[in-house]
């Protein structure tokens, strides 16, 4: 009768550390999946009927800046925030986010209605409902209230500019992507006019238009930061040019930019008033149509995620907005 030998007990303790470096991995809890933005109702009586989304960073301190992020035509305001980079930015950084989602029975593209005159002056239609939306997550979080940001792509770009316009107090700063100027529209005739070819203006003329919009105020003014892509036949270019016009003379500052210069191999320019200050910032992307500029990565000037009016060119818009307005 032969026996059979036991089986050294050597290779399973050699495999003891792999068991245990796996076993490891599975029950170590890691950092949770950063949730989707919520939704919030009641938040004022809402004139211009949006919905409200925010993003607020898991145990967010009180005193903490927060971004208002407006999504283009076709667009929501879950995908824009994520596509665009802000809600990355909102962890990475420490800041709150505020969603406004424009909704069909208002615009059948889901486009903020930028160009309506019931919608862009101070206490009414759309332009309150952002507002409001401002009110509540700052009394809801204990946000800064003088470090709440505005921006937002095309339609979103131009609502932008409306609410920089009727309510000045609220907003330190204010980012445009492909947008339009405050009263485009009705200067031009048209919100397509305004698009396509722009609206014959001076810069006195396109100052007045902020000033109407916010009867008495002596300010301070928010400052704009604006990207235009050069090949955009949606928004044309005109339209980042009549902005800098417009907020340059707001703001007592010449049409002269003080630097002219590249960032991410595109031209850049910065505009200052008297006193130095850093007032208007644009951006021109060589060769990129109607979209939100962004630029998907872990490194530390990356952000965003490319789709639809997410365009990967290598520079993410909301980085260099946060930048500029001091979040990093």
């Amino acid at each position: 009768m032969t026996q059979t030998r036991a089986a050294s007990p050597r290779p399973v303790l050699a495999l003891l550390p792999v068991l245990v470096a796996l076993i490891a991995v599975v029950l170590t809890p890691g950092r949770a999946a950063a949730a989707p933005p919520q939704e919030v109702t009641g938040f004022g009586s809402n004139p211009g009927a949006l919905r409200m989304f925010r993003y607020v960073p898991d145990g967010l301190p009180a005193g903490r800046p927060v971004v208002v992020a407006l999504h283009g035509c076709t667009q929501n305001a879950s995908g824009y925030g994520t596509g665009s980079g802000w809600t990355q930015l909102a962890d990475r950084w420490g800041f709150s986010v505020v969603l406004p989602q424009q909704q069909t029975a208002n615009n059948a593209s889901s486009c903020f209605n930028w160009f309506q005159s019931g919608d862009i002056a101070r206490g009414q239609g759309e332009a309150a409902s952002v507002a409001q939306m401002v009110d509540r997550q700052l009394a809801d979080v204990t946000g800064d209230t003088s470090r709440v940001y505005v921006t937002g792509l095309s339609a979103g770009g131009g609502m932008t500019a409306v609410m920089m316009a009727a309510y000045p107090e609220k907003f330190e700063a204010g980012g445009i992507v492909a947008g339009l100027p405050y009263g485009c529209a009705q200067a031009a005739g048209s919100p397509y006019v305004c698009m396509y070819v722009g609206a014959t203006q001076t810069p006195r003329q396109w100052g007045d238009r902020v000033r109407a919009a916010r009867p008495g105020y002596a300010g301070p003014w928010p400052t704009l930061v604006a990207f235009q892509g050069t090949a955009d036949y949606t928004v044309k270019p005109v339209n980042m040019t009549d902005l800098t016009r417009q907020w340059t003379e707001v703001q007592g500052a010449d049409q002269a930019a003080d630097v002219s210069d590249t960032v991410a191999g595109y031209p850049h320019r910065v505009f200052r008033d008297a006193g130095g200050r850093a007032v208007v910032e644009t951006y021109s992307v060589t060769g990129m149509g109607h979209g939100q500029p962004v630029d998907p990565g872990s490194g530390a000037e990356q952000c965003g995620s490319a789709g639809a009016y997410l365009l990967d060119v290598n520079v993410c818009a909301a980085y260099r907005m946060g930048l500029a307005w001091g979040l990093g």
